[in-house]
């Protein structure tokens, strides 16, 4: 049986190349955080609503945004996901379309995700008539609290979808390059709060206090344990403790301590045990002390699995893109993604795209983040072939 035909992927032209690099830099000067992202829902609806897309819904799981563009040959129905909130950090990059708001900033990419996003709209929509299927747009709100993702899915983003994709910038990956995982992308992420409870005193009379900073102390130290004692040692595992508040002078006895923490693993059943136990432990160090702790599971998000299927169509999209060479491996990643949802409800893949910059290496989540804009046109092709591949009823 001859192979169907297939819309041939383009290299993008100038005005694709203004788009995209207009679109991430307007973006990157107006980050919102999570669930607080009305601009950017705005700047998007704005754009979706000018491309004249099949439907368009606002609102969606909070602040998202939903598009769907219909093609007018046969095919399969696939979402496209990008994320659209920034980070509580002040960025010191010096470029003149750093953020314009204190204290919030892209730190993360996630600007790059919804340029890419917007100018694939753009290039799908003005290839109706040789499109099969139909592509869904998700921006989505939320990703780094790890609460967006699921508030779409149950207000039915995934009706009628068969696949799914999204893709990751990474500044550690050299600009070019893309890494396409045919199974574990990224790890769980879990981020829960403990609450140390004591009783406060005079710091002159620690006997006649329960000190809710030395407790949460032995809480901090013994909850590693659990990572060196109870987890296997071939099984990557972290436990974090990011953030430690209590006390309001250096003469009194805290009362109480918030500790606020991460787990991160690649074993649904590792994640599990360890959760219960975290609770268990600092529960059972306060009671020892005197004390009491209170376990608060804040958010929490699957590993980030792809189907092998599926990435294996991806990578030959990008092979095709690139070339062989360019499609490069790369071990799991420790960091969380909500995709991982998606990816739990529909077959699909989620690739990372390299964007490092010039100069010395820079880390995600840091004021010191910056990208590389030479990724943008790859990422698009990339995404573009990608989607153009899902798509086929074959």
């Amino acid at each position: 049986m001859a192979s169907k035909p297939r819309p041939a992927v383009h290299e993008p032209d100038a005005a694709a190349m203004q788009h995209l690099i207009t679109h991430r830099r307007e973006l990157h000067a107006a980050p919102e955080l999570s669930f607080k992202e009305i601009e950017t829902a705005h700047y998007i609806a704005e754009r979706l609503d000018a491309l004249g897309v099949d439907k368009m819904t606002k609102g969606v799981g909070g602040t998202g945004v939903v598009a769907d563009i219909r093609g007018e040959r046969p095919g399969r129905a696939v979402l496209v996901r990008a994320d659209m909130d920034g980070l509580p950090l002040t960025e010191t990059a010096d470029v003149p379309f750093r953020s314009r708001r204190a204290g919030v900033m892209h730190a993360c990419g996630h600007d790059v995700h919804l340029a890419i996003a917007l100018e694939l709209a753009r290039t799908l929509s003005q290839r109706r008539h040789e499109l099969p299927g139909m592509v869904r747009f998700a921006f989505q709100p939320a990703e780094e609290q790890a609460g967006g993702a699921k508030p779409m899915i149950d207000a039915g983003v995934l009706e009628g979808i068969d696949r799914v994709i999204g893709l990751h910038v990474w500044s550690q990956l050299p600009t070019g390059q893309v890494t396409v995982p045919p199974r574990v992308v990224m790890a769980s992420a879990d981020m829960f709060t403990l609450i140390i409870r004591g009783r406060g005193g005079h710091g002159a009379q620690p006997h006649l206090t329960v000190d809710a900073v030395v407790i949460a102390a032995e809480v901090v130290t013994a909850l590693q344990t659990l990572v060196s004692r109870e987890a296997s040692p071939m099984a990557p595992v972290v436990i974090t403790l990011g953030s430690v508040h209590g006390g309001s002078a250096a003469n009194i006895v805290a009362g109480e301590v918030v500790l606020q923490g991460t787990l991160r693993t690649f074993d649904a059943a590792l994640r599990r045990h360890l959760l219960e136990r975290i609770a268990q432990v600092a529960e059972g160090i306060a009671g020892t002390m005197r004390g009491s702790s209170d376990f608060r599971h804040d958010s929490g998000t699957p590993p980030t699995i792809n189907d092998p299927a599926i990435a294996s169509l991806v990578s030959e999209a990008a092979i095709g893109v690139v070339g062989k060479d360019a499609v490069v491996p790369m071990e799991p990643l420790m960091v969380g993604e909500d995709f991982a949802y998606f990816l739990e409800a529909r077959p699909g893949c989620f690739f990372l795209l390299g964007g490092a910059p010039e100069g010395a290496p820079v880390v995600h989540h840091t004021p010191e983040f910056r990208i590389d804009e030479r990724c943008l046109p790859i990422g698009l092709q990339v995404m573009t072939a990608a989607v153009l591949r899902l798509l086929q009823p074959d």
